[in-house]
């Protein structure tokens, strides 16, 4: 039988499970040898503010939070300034701190987050998707490059150069 994935906003509720779940992305990128998430941020303050502010979504698998990400809308300070240029001036939507949880990895979870993210862009009408990751996170420069984004140029980002992309959605 099929599963049932979701995506719905975060709920303070499930702020425990969030933050357990992006400590275990934390341990990977750290055993990966990344310098990515590896100075105290994400953390449990950044969980609480997304949630509180609209931004937590999680990717639910018959009712089990499997993904945790954070959809934000026409800001973000860092993404003004581009080594490089992005492919629309339009409204669009930043993808931050996407992390799966472990018992979900290696299933392809991520490349379905992203059709619901482009799902949930074109249902608000918004032109376009941004999205930076580090350098060495191989997983998401693949899903990226396969799931269509294109490489605009480099940002600045939580204390580093960060890999910029976009992909027009509408």
């Amino acid at each position: 039988m099929d599963s049932e994935i979701k995506m719905r906003k975060a709920e303070m509720e499930d702020r425990d499970i969030i933050w357990n779940i992006l400590q275990q992305a934390i341990e990977r990128r750290r055993k990966d040898g990344s310098t990515q998430w590896q100075e105290g941020y994400p953390n449990i303050n950044t969980v609480e503010s997304d949630i509180e502010k609209g931004f937590g979504y999680v990717m639910t698998v018959d009712g089990e939070i499997a993904v945790y990400v954070a959809l934000i809308l026409n800001d973000e300070p860092a993404y003004s300034t581009i080594e490089g240029a992005w492919l629309s001036n339009g409204e669009f939507v930043v993808v931050h701190r996407v992390a799966v949880d472990e018992k979900f990895a290696g299933q392809g979870m991520v490349k379905i987050l992203f059709d619901h993210i482009e799902e949930f862009t074109k249902s608000h009408k918004i032109q376009s998707i941004k999205v930076d990751t580090n350098f060495d996170n191989i997983a998401m420069l693949k899903i990226l490059e396969s799931k269509g984004y294109t490489y605009c140029g480099e940002v600045f980002l939580a204390g580093g150069m960060r890999k910029a992309f976009e992909k027009i959605i509408i």
